[in-house]
């Protein structure tokens, strides 16, 4: 007998596999992962987890999956009588596979091409300047004009081109050195868990800083049609000389009004005109300087930390995760009408076109961080008010390694009542500062965790 599925592009056996199981349960629907190989310390363990909770596990012995391995899973799965209705993964890293097997299913998505033009932030940032959609033109950062740029006068901000997690990003200073980039190459090349999202060669690119507060768009496009499910204000953001930490947020925003909403969500269309996108879930993030939005970057996936869980705790109906997975399944059944139906169910918890959200909750979550060091001790402290949701990905004995990245620690989530967030937030950002206790040695080490291995977890 036939069974319909989903299949599940795993990284390293994470990536939000319980979420992504466990929505495709409540739908009546199996799971089929494919997996890169856990790092060596998690494999077996981890390999058995996921063999319990899904339909059916394929794990490669490479720590990245290729074209090939998605194109064998997929007539394996024929061949024992599964029918693939669609592949979603939440590794960036993937998301061009996710696109070619959606392709090769007759499931509406964002191309292959699409993908990669938007994962090239050198491309996309001077695309959209062409097309007067951003103020800030970017290039490409050699030991040629490394220096130049230094002294030219003018605030400019380094990133990957092609990068994940915030990983070498930072504002170029006058103190900044040449050696900076060379080290946190070869952080990256070394980094198992991360090395294979930045593409064939990790090369860097400097941009016109982009001013302002920082928000985060959570979008979901339907044949054309462009829903802004979320809108999430980073009230707090820490630039530290290789990363950038996005440590707390708040949705609806708290420092802009709804018309700033609506001027963002109008430019963000114009954008997706631009360049054609008409598929696809995307987190988006942008800076608002009191008049006008610019481009941070477009990520075509769901977004990272508690996004999705915080747009479930807003709208009360469905998580990111869930409305994305929706949304391919809908579109995998070929049938107009259920997609105008999808359609409509979307703008009932989505922004008004004058910048009005629908919800009846707001949210507010923080994200801990781990410095170098060897963890003694991690554990919650009991606040008020408690938060919805709380997750810790490391322990005592992990060993922490200093890294060019986000190195995530844990992060709790609160729900708070409609049109409390102003008076409530700067309790929260106090309260939750102190919701984990954390502890490190103050000498010696233990047989501990790598970075990769402790955190892979987090994925």
């Amino acid at each position: 007998m036939t069974h319909d599925g989903v299949l599940l592009l795993s990284h390293c056996g994470y990536s939000f596999m319980e979420d992504l199981v466990a929505a495709l349960d409540a739908r009546g629907l199996r799971s089929f992962v494919l997996s890169s190989s856990p790092l060596s310390r998690h494999r077996v363990k981890r390999l058995d987890e996921l063999s319990r909770m899904t339909a059916r596990l394929i794990a490669t012995e490479s720590s990245e999956l290729t074209w090939e391995d998605v194109r064998a899973a997929l007539d394996e799965l024929r061949e024992k009588g599964e029918r693939v209705l669609a592949c979603i993964s939440v590794w960036e890293g993937y998301r061009d596979l996710m696109a070619q097997a959606n392709a090769e299913l007759g499931v509406a998505d964002l191309s292959p091409v699409e993908v990669r033009m938007l994962r090239d932030k050198l491309g996309l940032r001077n695309r959209l300047a062409d097309a007067g959609l951003s103020r800030t033109r970017a290039v490409e950062l050699t030991r040629d004009n490394f220096e130049a740029l230094k002294s030219d006068g003018r605030r400019h901000f380094v990133k990957p081109v092609c990068g994940i997690a915030s990983y070498g990003a930072f504002t170029l200073r006058s103190e900044s050195e040449w050696s900076d980039l060379e080290r946190i190459s070869r952080e990256a090349r070394r980094d198992e868990t991360y090395r294979s999202a930045f593409g064939d060669a990790l090369t860097f690119m400097a941009e016109d800083y982009v001013p302002g507060r920082e928000f985060s768009f959570e979008l979901l496009a339907v044949d054309g049609r462009l829903h802004t499910v979320a809108i999430h204000e980073k009230c707090e953001v820490t630039e530290t000389s290789g990363t950038v930490l996005e440590d707390c947020c708040v949705s609806p925003p708290i420092s802009i009004d709804s018309d700033a909403c609506a001027a963002g969500m109008k430019w963000i269309t114009q954008q997706f005109e631009a360049l054609g996108l008409r598929w696809g879930c995307f987190h988006l993030e942008a800076r608002y300087d009191g008049s006008r939005w610019d481009l941070i970057e477009i990520n075509p996936r769901v977004g990272g930390c508690l996004i999705s869980p915080s747009v479930k705790a807003l709208n009360g109906v469905a998580s990111m995760l869930e409305m994305w997975l929706d949304l391919l399944i809908e579109s995998a059944s070929r049938d107009a009408a259920k997609v105008e139906k999808f359609n409509r169910k979307l703008g009932a918890l989505s922004y008004r076109s004058d910048g009005v959200p629908l919800c009846d909750h707001e949210t507010f979550f923080r994200a801990y961080f781990a410095r170098p060091g060897r963890l003694e001790f991690v554990g919650l402290r009991n606040v008020e008010p408690a938060p919805i949701a709380s997750q810790l990905f490391l322990k005592a004995g992990d060993d922490i390694e200093q890294v060019s990245r986000e190195v995530f620690l844990g992060q709790l989530l609160w729900s708070l009542p409609r049109n409390r967030g102003k008076t409530q937030v700067p309790h929260l950002m106090r309260v939750s500062a102190e919701a984990v206790e954390v502890r490190y040695a103050v000498e010696g080490r233990l047989e501990a965790a790598s970075n990769s291995e402790a955190f892979e977890r987090t994925l």
